[in-house]
């Protein structure tokens, strides 16, 4: 059902042309996926407790809260050790034109496969399916097995006011070389940046990080960076750290 709903979006917004319409159809896609896509809402100890639409998992209530959801975040690094950065497209819902790691989502409740828990599959399927969506890498290179979850964080922001986050979110390292064709109705820039240049880089970037990315780069990034063959000392399966 989703597969053919989007399909029509897609085939709709094509009949368009110019600048317009491809704003228009990627718009469309994004609100599509906000109101058909249903996040897993879990307690404080990350145990699923039901399903609940993307668009209800991300507003932010009148005390400016938002429900805790599951999510993931991929953290992509060549054969030369070079981490991707993207730039969020700016007609993604929740923080628009902002730089962040390589792909930032979702496990759905709507995939009974996404929702298995044993060692992280469930996830690692979401990462292996998010990542084939948003920056066109084939599903042979990007296996659940190729993911290295290392741990989990939870953080809250409260965006914009009106669209946020709150999460438990699963950090899955790839190390790999594998190849990019980026939707742009999700990304608006993909680059590599070299461990040597990070600081250099980020300061230069045009647009804000998010603010996952931007904790997650304060806190713990460069440790890993450090020592891609040797990430199995940070794993910690058991603990959800908050920061």
């Amino acid at each position: 059902m989703l597969r053919r709903g989007l399909g029509n979006l897609v085939g709709a917004a094509s009949r368009g042309y110019g600048a317009q319409a491809v704003a228009a159809r990627e718009k469309q896609l994004q609100e599509f996926a906000l109101l058909n896509e249903n996040c897993i809402l879990v307690d404080t100890d990350d145990r699923a407790i039901g399903p609940a639409s993307k668009k209800d998992s991300h507003r932010v209530d009148v005390n400016g809260h938002v429900k805790l959801h599951r999510a993931f975040s991929v953290f992509l690094f060549n054969s030369h050790g070079d981490m991707l950065l993207q730039r969020r497209s700016k007609h993604k819902i929740t923080f628009p034109d902002t730089y962040t790691n390589a792909c930032c989502s979702h496990p759905l409740y709507d995939i009974p496969a996404e929702r298995e828990e044993a060692n992280a599959i469930g996830v690692r399927r979401a990462a292996q399916r998010r990542l084939n969506h948003e920056l066109g890498i084939p599903t042979s290179q990007a296996q659940p097995e190729d993911f290295h979850y290392l741990t989990r964080i939870q953080y809250q922001s409260a965006g914009d006011g009106v669209w946020g986050e709150h999460e438990i979110d699963y950090i899955l390292i790839l190390q790999k070389d594998v190849d990019l064709k980026p939707n742009p109705s999700e990304i608006s820039e993909v680059r590599y940046v070299t461990r040597e240049n990070l600081e250099s880089e980020i300061k230069s970037l045009e647009a804000p990080l998010t603010p996952w990315f931007n904790l997650i780069l304060k806190h713990r990034l460069k440790k890993w960076w450090d020592n891609l063959q040797n990430l199995r000392q940070f794993e910690d399966h058991h603990q959800i750290h908050r920061f």
